[in-house]
């Protein structure tokens, strides 16, 4: 089981905006912030009922850009993702709807966000 991930970005403060506003439909909120050192740079850590379990950092943005997919419990709560993303500046990289390539039940949206991450929400369960 994976316990976290975490994505560089190049402007820490404009991403901890995409991001909050992005994933608060989810059910995420910004939980805490390490402030750049000589050893680190700035992070955010995001989460469910707090658990810190996506982190974004300033950095050199991660080569390929990257794919991550949030479980959504309903796919009003994927549209409600991808409008909140819209909103936050994220660029639509597919409206919501069936990806039934995957299987029957896959109902997700993808938008990309400042650096051209693929962000991704998704419900498997039925309409």
């Amino acid at each position: 089981m994976i316990d976290h991930i975490g994505i560089n970005v190049s402007n820490f403060e404009k991403s901890k905006v995409f991001y909050a506003k992005a994933l608060a439909p989810l059910g995420y909120q910004f939980l805490s912030e390490f402030s750049a050192s000589p050893t680190n740079s700035a992070a955010g850590l995001f989460g469910v009922e707090g658990n810190p379990d996506f982190w974004v950092g300033q950095g050199d943005v991660n080569t390929p850009r990257l794919h991550i997919a949030f479980r959504a419990e309903s796919r009003e709560i994927v549209q409600a993702f991808y409008k909140a993303a819209l909103e936050a500046g994220g660029q639509d990289n597919g409206a919501p709807g069936l990806r039934t390539h995957y299987h029957p039940n896959y109902y997700a949206a993808f938008v990309l966000d400042p650096d051209g991450h693929n962000i991704e929400a998704v419900c498997h369960g039925p309409a």
